[in-house]
């Protein structure tokens, strides 16, 4: 951690801002978050199903498509027509609820499913900007 010094002088009436130093760091979001640009996407959240796994209603999921799924990773899957973000339980093919009330999801051969990607990251907004809002249910 970066402990920004504040050096207060007496008969000074204000002193420099403590951002000033950090005007020069570059930060991008995407490429923090984003491992492959090209094959993700970003869906939102429905529902209370995965609270217990730290996903909410309204939070916005990074999706690759390109990571390896694993058993036990959260996913997003087209489940017979919806899209459903679930644990993943492959060696049962299961699909899981983090929350209780839930019961765990076969995946039978007549069932259409297909595996969308891994969720690599969740992102809970606090304030939703008026775009976000438009595409909520």
């Amino acid at each position: 951690m970066k402990v920004i010094p504040i050096y207060v002088e007496a008969g000074i009436t204000g002193f420099e801002s403590p951002a000033a130093e950090y005007t020069e760091l570059r930060l991008s979001l995407d490429e923090l978050l984003i491992r492959h640009p090209n094959a993700t996407f970003i869906g939102l959240a429905n529902g209370d199903s995965m609270q217990e796994a730290g996903i909410f209603d309204g939070d916005l999921l990074i999706v690759d498509r390109a990571e390896t799924i694993k058993h036990g990773d959260i996913i997003v899957a087209n489940y017979n027509g919806a899209f459903v973000c679930k644990q993943l339980d492959a060696h049962r093919r299961l699909l899981l609820s983090a929350a209780k009330g839930y019961s765990a999801v076969a995946i039978t051969e007549g069932d259409e499913f297909q595996l969308e990607g891994v969720v690599t990251c969740s992102i809970r907004l606090h304030r939703k900007s008026k775009e976000l809002l438009v595409c909520m249910p």
